[in-house]
């Protein structure tokens, strides 16, 4: 797996017919290691442990309806009120962060009305603050402390 630009993760990896898994400490279940997952489980990790939010407010592979479609977001924090306050979108370091990605969260944040977008591959990242004044977004330079 190709490292990150995250903080180290503790992640707990286990190796099962030729296939890497990695426990997920929000689904309490072991996942196939995808690239994807690879960079998700680290984005859990630093949520946890840097951002100091609770595993119990955040919520990966998040389900959600959309026009009528079902889709699902990567993860989503959620505030202490328990309301959707962070969308994350996560790819593998191999797909670059684009218009297309930033398009994928706002069909998300039409739903879940958040303060706070996160799109990364693992290697980039983009943080947003949701201006819902002038419904534009306001790019930061990383995860703000008020959305814990």
């Amino acid at each position: 797996m190709e490292p990150l630009n995250l903080p180290k993760a503790d992640l707990k990896l286990k190796r099962r017919n030729n296939e890497i898994y990695v426990w997920c400490l929000i689904r309490q279940k072991e996942l196939l290691c995808t690239p994807e997952e690879w960079v998700r489980q680290h984005v859990i990790h630093y949520l946890i442990n840097k951002k100091n939010i609770s595993p119990g407010r955040i919520a990966s592979e998040f389900s959600m309806s959309y026009n009528g479609l079902s889709k699902r977001a990567d993860i989503v924090v959620f505030n202490k009120e328990m309301k959707p306050s962070l969308i994350v979108e996560c790819k593998a370091c191999t797909v670059a962060i684009s218009e297309q990605t930033l398009f994928q969260i706002a069909q998300y944040n039409h739903e879940l009305d958040v303060d706070y977008l996160f799109l990364t591959n693992g290697l980039k990242h983009v943080t947003c603050k949701v201006n819902k004044e002038t419904k534009s977004i306001d790019f930061l330079t990383e995860l703000p402390e008020e959305l814990i």
